[in-house]
């Protein structure tokens, strides 16, 4: 039952994301100043947003472990991590990809895509962490204080581009494009979503059954009588 519902959340992610891909390239009218290039925000931008919600949702089962040492939270925030550097790796390809054409470069030291690439680093090395601890209570704890420090980069990646002056352009959403823009910004974002709350639900699951595993007592040993091989 739970991976038919997994499944079904990813079938509408990716059924909207057909459409929104459609009308990204299709019927969204091209930008008056970067022309057809800017059509690959539709999947930059989504898919940045979805990261930092992802990373906000780690930092709360972090501090919800912290206090409850409840399982459940600390596969949430397993769950979250993972999910949220898949779609930070998107953002910051997608956003590689976009700045070569409009920027001249593949990468500059711009405040907005050092900090994301700052947080997505980060984040990296928080999976690392729970691989390298075998203690599950020292892992489950050690993750949240990571989880929790982390986080403080979320809100600088978002106010970044209205702290700095840099190229980046400003902070995109609905009410800073024009309207035959804005709804298909709006229906990829929805598309992304419900592919991360699928993703999300899955790997969640996945994290509780290893919990379960690792919690299990050893199998009885058999009685060296009845361990005799015939």
């Amino acid at each position: 039952m739970n991976r038919a519902v997994d499944m079904g959340v990813v079938a509408l992610g990716a059924g909207l994301l057909a459409f929104g891909g459609y009308a990204g390239l299709v019927l969204a009218p091209p930008d008056s100043m970067m022309g057809d290039v800017y059509r690959i925000l539709y999947v930059h931008v989504p898919a940045g947003w979805i990261a930092l919600l992802a990373f906000t949702v780690n930092a709360g089962a972090s501090v919800t472990y912290l206090f409850t040492s409840g399982l459940r939270s600390d596969a949430l925030a397993e769950a979250t991590a993972e999910t949220g550097v898949l779609m930070a790796s998107l953002s910051l390809i997608t956003g590689s990809i976009w700045a070569k054409p409009t920027w001249d470069t593949w990468w500059t030291w711009d405040p907005r895509l050092t900090s994301m690439a700052v947080v997505w680093l980060a984040y990296l090395g928080y999976l690392v962490l729970r691989r390298l601890i075998e203690d599950p209570e020292q892992r489950a704890t050690l993750s949240a204080a990571a989880g929790i420090l982390i986080a403080i980069g979320v809100p600088i990646v978002w106010y970044s581009v209205k702290w700095w002056n840099s190229i980046h352009q400003a902070q995109s959403n609905p009410d800073s494009v024009s309207s035959p823009m804005a709804w298909v910004l709006r229906l990829n974002a929805f598309a992304f979503l419900f592919l991360w709350i699928g993703f999300l639900l899955a790997r969640f699951r996945v994290a509780r059954h290893e919990q379960a595993r690792s919690l299990a007592p050893p199998p009885p040993r058999l009685a060296e009588s009845e361990a005799v091989t015939p």
